[in-house]
């Protein structure tokens, strides 16, 4: 289940004696990297700023939307480790890889694994409806209706525990596995290892 990896480029030759090799393989690729940052920081912006700066507040909400409307498309036409081929798959392995996963048993994955998979389909499902149901609840035709704003209350309050699920996920890998995750959403790059 694990995507094979490319041949790293430019890298120094290792001797025999070297037991574990570790190099890098890009793998995040600049524009998913800005739309990970750029919807973080659109998040927290709606997150802080509703009822005290409504101005600010919607245009971190459209903007979530824009970014959402780009991950589709780069979840079909962006490169390899961006794309969603992989999604039903992994989303099948998750129960499996996190009872896995409380044994310490973690894989390796130079693309999202099953867990991160999981997180990334919910946090996806969770701001689009936190989104559709925030434009519409400054339309004439569902501004001060209930549900709309209690959908919108709930699916915001749902999108900042998967937020801090998914930064508490991504330490805990980062230090099982013992490599940065987050320098890797930053660089683009993360290591891989084999055996010689």
């Amino acid at each position: 289940m694990d995507e094979a990896v490319p041949e790293a480029r430019g890298e120094p030759a290792r001797t025999s004696a070297d037991q574990t090799v570790s190099r890098t393989v890009e793998v995040w690729d600049l524009p998913l990297r800005l739309w990970h940052w750029a919807l973080a920081i659109s998040v927290l912006t709606a997150w802080f700023t509703p009822t005290v700066y409504d101005g600010l507040h919607r245009i971190a909400g459209y903007s979530v939307i824009g970014l959402l409307v780009f991950r589709l498309f780069w979840g079909f036409w962006g490169s390899r480790y961006a794309r969603f081929r992989m999604v039903g798959v992994r989303l099948r392995a998750a129960p499996g890889y996190l009872l896995n996963l409380r044994r310490g048993i973690t894989g390796r994955y130079i693309g999202l694994n099953p867990a991160g998979t999981l997180m990334l389909v919910a946090l996806l499902l969770s701001l689009a409806v936190s989104v559709i149901t925030g434009a519409m609840s400054v339309t004439v035709t569902f501004f001060g209706v209930w549900w709309i704003e209690d959908t919108h209350a709930y699916s915001s309050d749902a999108v900042i525990i998967l937020v801090m699920l998914h930064i508490v996920g991504v330490v805990l890998m980062g230090i099982l596995q013992r490599e940065n995750l987050i320098r890797a959403m930053i660089t683009g790059r993360k290591r891989i290892r084999h055996h010689s």
